[in-house]
């Protein structure tokens, strides 16, 4: 007598992030990335579509290989669709079983997938390769998330992300606990030490970019604490803290939070550490006072989270 499968649970949504990706930059994602594999459209596959007959049906279970946070099952419906119609075929459904940000272990069904044995074939790679992908940026966050639990701080990304996949990226930093800070150039002015040089000041390239950007909130570097008190001087609204010691960290923070609130200084500053920043020093780091942890890695080095696709 064979054991009767144990029961998954079942979510009306594959994602409970907050805000999820944007549908329309999904379908271009899809498209890119499926004329990619398959060429221009309709594409083919001609291994799947030699080898399997067109009105084959099976279910195909999407499953995590190893231990992580998963993120990406948001975009599992646009790629079966946008699959099944480049094959002429109807689209397979998803029932799903976890959602973008839960945490995950090895063997667990995340959704199952029904439908032509084509399509899900030929969306496979496709699928697997933007959710494990988000998955593993979700995962890297999620350690940070962890360790800082507790401390105040929370940890940020940057926009150091895989050209054309920023919005998957940041939105799977999203899933793992951390933060957006700002998507791009548009949203929020960092003036560096370049925009310094080159306007002649920190005072000029903040009244500069006030000028010209009057509605854009205005984000200054700053390496020393000298710099970080005369970014405060000059009408900065928050402060990037960049490649200091420990030591100099909580100095600089004790002396910007001494001048919050007088001579025009918002009563809290803002402050975001970057440079160097790894899970075992993290709790140190918040321990200084920082608002903000600001993680490259967690975009331009974390490793893809195993999942696979399993046909039943």
């Amino acid at each position: 007598m064979s054991t009767p499968e144990h029961p998954l649970p079942v979510h009306a949504s594959p994602s409970a992030v907050d805000p999820t990706l944007d549908p329309a930059w999904t379908r271009r994602a899809v498209e890119i990335a499926l004329e990619e594999d398959l060429g221009p459209a309709p594409g083919r596959d001609v291994t799947s579509q030699a080898t399997i007959p067109a009105s084959d049906v099976g279910t195909a279970d999407l499953v995590a290989r190893e231990a992580g946070t998963v993120a990406g099952l948001v975009v599992v419906d646009e790629t079966l669709a946008q699959t099944a119609t480049r094959l002429g075929l109807p689209a397979p459904a998803a029932t799903f079983h976890a959602q973008d940000g839960d945490a995950v272990v090895p063997g667990q069904v995340l959704a199952r997938l029904t439908g032509p044995v084509q399509v899900l074939l030929v969306a496979e790679r496709t699928l697997l390769n933007l959710a494990s992908r988000a998955s593993g940026v979700a995962t890297a966050t999620a350690e940070f998330a962890r360790e800082l639990a507790g401390t105040g701080a929370q940890v940020l990304d940057t926009r150091k992300t895989t050209p054309g996949l920023r919005a998957l990226d940041k939105y799977a930093v999203r899933a793992g606990g951390g933060t957006n800070k700002r998507m791009g150039l548009y949203d929020v002015a960092m003036v560096k030490d370049n925009h310094v040089v080159a306007a002649g000041s920190v005072r000029g390239a903040v009244e500069a970019v006030r000028r010209t950007f009057p509605d854009v909130l205005v984000q200054v570097e700053a390496d020393t604490t000298d710099q970080a008190l005369e970014a405060l001087d000059a009408g900065a609204d928050f402060l990037l803290l960049d490649n200091m010691p420990t030591p100099v960290l909580a100095e600089t923070v004790a002396a910007v939070r001494a001048r919050e609130g007088r001579d025009g200084v918002p009563e809290h500053v803002e402050l975001e550490a970057t440079g160097n920043l790894t899970v075992e020093r993290a709790r140190e780091v918040a321990s200084t006072g920082v608002d903000y942890l600001s993680v490259g890695a967690l975009t331009h080095s974390a490793p893809i989270l195993d999942l696979a696709l399993d046909l039943r």
